[in-house]
């Protein structure tokens, strides 16, 4: 008996060691050096928000073998609790210019970084107010560049308190000259706010030439009046205001309780995305989200004819060129999310100078970039109309022929899911409960509508990540069902105790307040069936969907770290290089992925210290280096992924 166990265990030994000594075996990867270099200049790389690189040294043949060649910690986290009462969400993509990597951080703090090794340069300090409550978590998206004719470089960030920032991209200091010692206060004239937070920047700048161009995010679902949603348009060099563009419509006069005191219409939509610029520079680009507040347009009067939009505005004065509305009198919160993104693409024998503008219904508009039309197609569909007392209803809605939707619009109780069939009983009455007439379905007085797709549902601010040679553009999309329901203001009480804990707004100003749930059962899963999270290929000479595959897996969300590939919700985006490599993160489970773009096969994962709800980049900065994809890992304290402060870099081996 003895002998047998001795036996046994020098064969688990043996066996043991043989499998060490073959997953840590020298593994040769042909590294090719003959390709180019290239840094990445601007938060979609290019101002026009491509998120492309002509990167060839990663490819489908030798992605699996990245590893993590450095990883750098900012200390910016925070989870809501302690000093800082709002969580962090690190959204943020890094840029590289004249061989810095500059990284923004939630808290608004810029850190310069050796690209190659990851050691720290320089830090700059906005010198943010923790105090506050802000209404969009701590968030900075990026910063943008601009050079001066003598070579100098500048870095502009816009900040959680409503500042824009000018900062020497050499030495970290604030640039002197540009408003007040390197800060204008964009959030003075807007409207007074509700409190410390209402009112902040969370996306890049847009710059186009000598100008440097802000929007902000402004909480939702508080009041009627609240502060403007005005974009300015700075100069690039001293922050004096060349222009507002104040988004009431046209030839409309606002009641007198309706406007700031610098002459903006308050409670107008506002442009909380990232923007993008032409080729040119002549026109940026600008995504609107829709008027205060979300759910109950009967007191807009018209203020909503730039909302939910792409509006082109001329860079030099403001003034509007064209705009194209992706949804008439937004009552679902389906503001326009993402980067315009500029390619140009042949269709019908013509090459169209076009933007593609992803949205949460899970359409993409392809427009002509320098008159708005769509290229496509578009067809006004009748939608269901609102039986709310005082509500006006959009009679139809804009379609797009082409591509088909990445994301269903139909569902019905049958539909509801569970794992293993638990659950599915539940969520079959739930959907069976709530009103539904298909998408648009106005919100119901006192009554759960199905939203479908959801608010957090379609595209979100990753955006879309185009390829200009081989005119494909890629999307990560979520496919969620949410409800809501118009609450009469005396109630409001009454249905806080209904639904402890779930999103409401008091809509102040309007009969209504708001009341927005998650259709989910009682396991904390949505009602409807997998895949809740897919990635996307649109071939743009066709507007045909190459192909869509489920996208993440419940390892880190679910009960047990089981990795079933569901395909899971993901806030971030895509990236594409020249060799036919996607890399996104994105998803709810901690792992960088790389895809193979001309059949979605996924080819990598590499795990992340934390939730990468962000967008990647890549470089690469010398002939004899290697090409690196850049990834900020930090979590969102919202979507309940895993928090941290890294920044993590991959490279082939060496």
């Amino acid at each position: 008996m003895r002998k047998w166990f001795l036996r046994l265990l020098i064969a688990v030994v043996v066996i043991g060691v043989a499998w060490y000594a073959w997953e840590h075996r020298p593994i040769h990867v042909d590294i090719a050096m003959d390709g180019p270099t290239a840094g990445w200049d601007d938060y979609g790389n290019d101002r026009g928000g491509t998120r492309y690189s002509p990167l060839t040294q990663i490819t489908p043949e030798n992605v699996e073998h990245l590893e993590i060649a450095w990883e750098y910690h900012t200390g910016d986290v925070s989870d809501g609790r302690g000093d800082i009462r709002s969580t962090s969400a690190f959204e943020a993509t890094p840029i590289l210019v004249r061989g810095t990597l500059y990284v923004p951080t939630p808290f608004n703090r810029i850190i310069a970084l050796d690209p190659e090794s990851g050691t720290e340069r320089w830090v700059y300090d906005a010198e943010l107010d923790l105090s506050g409550s802000f209404s969009n978590q701590l968030i900075c998206r990026g910063v943008s560049y601009w050079e001066d004719e003598d070579g100098s470089g500048r870095l502009l960030m816009g900040t959680n308190d409503g500042r824009l920032i000018a900062v020497d991209a050499e030495s970290g200091k604030a640039i002197a000259e540009f408003g007040e010692n390197g800060s204008v206060d964009t959030k003075t004239d807007a409207g007074e706010e509700r409190w410390y937070g209402e009112f902040h920047i969370t996306s890049p700048p847009a710059i186009a030439g000598d100008v440097v161009v802000v929007g902000s995010a402004i909480g939702d679902n508080v009041r009627t009046d609240a502060p403007s949603g005005v974009v300015r348009g700075y100069n690039v060099r001293t922050g004096e205001l060349k222009w507002a563009w104040d988004l009431r419509p046209p030839d409309y006069d606002p009641p007198e309780d309706m406007v700031s005191e610098a002459g903006y219409m308050l409670g107008t939509p506002n442009v909380w995305a990232p923007m993008s610029v032409s080729p040119d520079g002549d026109l940026v680009y600008v995504p609107t989200g829709n008027p205060a507040p979300d759910y109950y347009g009967g007191n807009r009067n018209g203020a909503d004819f730039y909302g939910s939009s792409v509006v082109a505005l001329k860079a030099e004065t403001g003034e509007v060129a064209w705009h194209f509305q992706t949804v008439h009198h937004d009552l679902w919160d389906f503001d326009v999310p993402a980067q315009p993104t500029v390619i140009d693409f042949e269709y019908n024998g013509e090459t169209h100078p076009a933007i593609v503008q992803a949205t949460k219904m899970g359409f993409l508009f392809a427009l002509n970039r320098e008159t708005g039309e769509p290229i496509y197609g578009i067809e006004e569909r009748p939608v269901p109309q609102s039986n709310v007392p005082g509500e006006q209803t959009s009679p139809t809605q804009p379609f797009p022929v082409l591509p088909p939707p990445l994301v269903p619009n139909e569902i019905s109780p049958e539909d509801g899911w569970g794992p293993m069939g638990i659950g599915a009983g539940e969520c079959k009455e739930l959907l069976a409960s709530m009103h539904w007439e298909g998408i648009y379905t106005p919100p119901q007085l006192e009554k759960l509508t199905l939203m479908y797709p959801g608010n957090a549902g379609g595209s979100n601010w990753g955006g879309i990540a185009a390829d200009p040679e081989r005119q494909i553009v890629v999307a990560n999309v979520m496919d969620l069902p949410w409800a809501t329901a118009l609450i009469k203001q005396e109630n409001f009480d009454e249905w806080r105790k209904r639904y402890p804990g779930e999103e409401m707004g008091r809509q102040e100003g309007t009969p209504y307040a708001l009341l927005r749930v998650r259709a989910m059962s009682s396991l904390d899963l949505p009602c409807n069936p997998p895949p809740w999270g897919t990635l996307a290929a649109v071939d743009l000479k066709t507007g045909q969907i190459m192909w869509q595959v489920p996208f993440g897996t419940v390892q880190d969300i679910a009960p047990a770290p089981v990795p079933l590939k569901l395909g899971v919700p993901n806030l971030g985006g895509p990236v594409i290089t020249a060799s036919g490599v996607i890399f996104i993160a994105a998803a709810m489970d901690n792992y960088l992925r790389a895809f193979d773009l001309e059949t979605g096969d996924e080819l990598f994962k590499g795990r992340l210290p934390a939730g990468g709800q962000a967008t990647p980049m890549t470089y690469r900065l010398r002939e004899d280096g290697k090409q690196y994809v850049v990834i900020c890992a930090g979590g969102h304290g919202r979507a309940g992924t895993t928090m941290g402060d890294s920044v993590v870099a991959f490279a082939l081996p060496d």
